[in-house]
């Protein structure tokens, strides 16, 4: 597939640049190229152009490249997506598994690959439809993966809504679970972040560490969220399409 037009969405114009010169050294031929600044104006130009393949930007300002990326996805369900980051957080990894769709083909390259490699997954993904991910995003999705210490979806989002500061009655509600029912979850949670109520701190002192923000603390630490994610998470907490929460439930 030779796209007629594609998509190059990243806030800096050094990679924009990049790209440019990786897409002209490609098989990809003479395309349209349109050049998308933030998430916001990607979404936009890809209704308008209908852009059959699209490097993404995954931190992007005013929309994040998930966001952007299942928006254009709900619209396009076989455009052609290479996921370009700085980064390899779990974070990103489980939002984009979560997004796909089943016709899709996609890549995940980091910025600090050279030009020769991304001119291959840029003719890879857009034109042989292959999945091309980097070796340092497999491991983090091997890892996510293993059945013993991986998080469910339910206890990830449990992760996100104590990291944004939600009591276990709020939780509770979010989630449709009994308190109870919350209570059971993070057990599982602290369980599976290695995370004990009995743990010593490091200086000798017998007080145990605060399991609630300790699992903020190991998951933080381990990429499982970052501050972009959780500044996006705390934003969709005023979107009035987002779920309610009651006063008294309120963090």
């Amino acid at each position: 597939m030779t796209p007629a037009a594609l998509l190059i969405a990243d806030d800096d114009p050094v990679y924009r640049s990049f790209i440019r010169e990786a897409i002209g050294e490609s098989a990809l031929g003479l395309v349209n190229i349109v050049e998308a600044t933030d998430g916001e104006s990607a979404v936009a130009l890809a209704r308008e152009h209908r852009p059959g393949c699209i490097v993404l930007d995954l931190q992007m300002p005013q929309l994040s490249g998930v966001e952007a990326a299942r928006r254009i996805w709900a619209d396009q369900p076989a455009t052609r997506v290479l996921f370009w980051s700085n980064f390899a957080d779990e974070a990103y990894v489980r939002s984009l598994a979560r997004i796909v769709p089943s016709e899709a083909s996609y890549g995940y390259l980091l910025k600090s690959t050279s030009r020769e490699r991304l001119r291959v997954a840029l003719e890879g993904v857009f034109l042989d439809g292959q999945c091309i991910v980097d070796r340092m995003i497999r491991d983090v999705q091997a890892r996510t993966e293993h059945w013993l210490d991986a998080l469910t979806d339910e206890e990830y989002d449990t992760l996100i809504d104590i990291a944004l500061g939600f009591t276990d009655q709020a939780i509770a509600h979010r989630q449709g679970l009994s308190t109870r029912g919350v209570q059971s979850r993070l057990q599982r949670l602290y369980a599976k972040l290695g995370v004990s109520t009995a743990q010593p701190g490091w200086l000798g002192e017998n007080a145990a560490f605060n399991p609630r923000t300790r699992a903020i603390c190991v998951a933080l630490m381990r990429g499982l969220v970052n501050p972009d994610l959780l500044r996006r998470a705390n934003q969709k907490l005023g979107d009035p399409d987002g779920p309610s929460i009651p006063p008294s439930a309120r963090p």
